[in-house]
């Protein structure tokens, strides 16, 4: 057993999903604290994972997270890990939005943005490539930064559906696959790799060698039926992909149970709240509102434990339906600790670089009642679900 301290300092916050990373790191980083204080962590679960990677100005976590789940998901398997491309799959999305995007005349959200089965997606149609082989870096930069690329996809798009001709032609699609060439690098039709060829199909099926069958999303909100399908209405949800609902508790077990039996989980998340710190390497749900804190309160919010909100379903689905829970960030959990009162948390592994924070670095902890209240999604295997639930759910 590891234990390790933590010292409360200052108080980031983040919001928006498909909103470059520095950009909201820089917007609200000077609010805060400096009060000292520290919790005493106690390592449950921790489970292997590939190092942190950064998604730089890019809102693609939702890429970073699953394919840094399905890296996990290698080595539970016993394969030797590959550090993979998360721009392909960023290349392959952004195509097949696009063809969407057209065919229902703009009313789809086309931004950098996505949702964590995405991956599974392209991995299922297309594929996958090692990160050497495709790192979507041609327009010049060291990281990713979309914003350009996004504004010139979209502004294409725009304007041929304004379709001032009458109709369309395919000319469309090859002017869209040429600006993705320029800038992110042309489709890796076939490439050699520890010294066998591979193409993107038989790479993922031959080296990878997961099913993306065997991986569903569970999530849990009231206005739909509990154990039946849904689809999350969430603008990122481009595919319109089904998730299992179920109720709250039960989502939680499906994440406890996943972390007992050896399985990561990817996670989609808000990361707006007051309660999430990545200088402090906390999220928490303070029993008492931020609005409602004074200045002492606020400035001790991560000085040691505090009691929490006890969440329930109603509340989940007030702050769904009233924006206050939003579908901002995908992350990987890894793992589960608890403090000096024996309050749990959950590793969480996340693709802001190796940004530094008072436990472990480019990862926070997550606590139970936080994971409970803000939880979008979690992609999951289906061995990893309760059997009693996967009864439920006829999976």
């Amino acid at each position: 057993m590891i234990i390790r301290r933590i010292a409360a300092a200052l108080l980031f916050t983040f919001g928006g999903f498909a909103m470059a990373q520095d950009d909201l790191i820089n917007k609200i980083k000077d609010n805060g604290s400096d009060v000292e204080g520290e919790f005493l962590f106690e390592t449950l679960i921790d489970l292997e994972a590939t190092p942190v990677k950064n998604q730089g100005r890019s809102g693609t976590c939702w890429s970073y997270a699953t394919t840094s789940f399905i890296e996990s998901e290698m080595i539970r398997n016993g394969k030797e890990p590959v550090d993979l491309s998360e721009m392909f799959t960023v290349r392959q999305v952004y195509l097949d939005k696009a063809e969407k995007y057209v065919r229902l005349h703009g009313h789809l959200n086309f931004a950098q943005g996505g949702a964590l089965p995405d991956v599974m997606y392209v991995i299922r149609k297309y594929g996958a490539v090692p990160q050497e082989v495709y790192e979507g870096l041609d327009y010049g930069s060291e990281i990713n930064n979309h914003g350009e690329l996004e504004g010139l996809l979209k502004a294409q798009l725009d304007q041929v559906i304004k379709n001032p001709n009458g109709k369309l032609t395919d000319s469309w699609r090859k002017a869209f696959v040429a600006t993705l060439d320029a800038y992110l690098g042309e489709y890796p039709e076939e490439f050699t790799y520890n010294g066998k060829t591979y193409t993107p199909r038989t790479f993922a099926d031959e080296y990878i060698g997961i099913n993306p069958n065997d991986y569903v999303q569970i999530t849990s909100f009231n206005h739909k039926p509990f154990y039946q399908p849904m689809m999350i209405e969430v603008p990122d949800n481009w595919t319109w992909g089904i998730s299992y609902n179920v109720p709250l508790d039960d989502m939680m077990k499906v994440l406890d149970h996943s972390l007992d039996q050896g399985y990561t989980v990817s996670w989609a998340t808000d990361v707006s709240e007051k309660g999430f710190s990545l200088k402090n390497g906390l999220a928490i749900a303070p029993l008492t509102p931020y609005a409602d804190m004074n200045s002492e309160q606020r400035s001790q919010m991560f000085n040691g434990p505090k009691d929490e909100v006890v969440v329930t379903q109603e509340m989940r689905q007030l702050d769904y339906d009233n924006y206050e829970t939003t579908d901002d960030h995908g992350m990987q959990i890894t793992g589960k600790v608890k403090d000096q009162k024996d309050n749990e948390y959950y590793i969480v592994k996340n693709s802001w670089g190796d940004r530094e924070n008072d436990y472990r670095t480019g990862y926070i902890y997550a606590s139970r009642p936080f994971v409970a209240y803000k939880t979008i999604s979690m992609l999951v295997h289906k061995d990893a679900v309760p059997k009693e639930i996967k009864k439920k759910i006829s999976l």
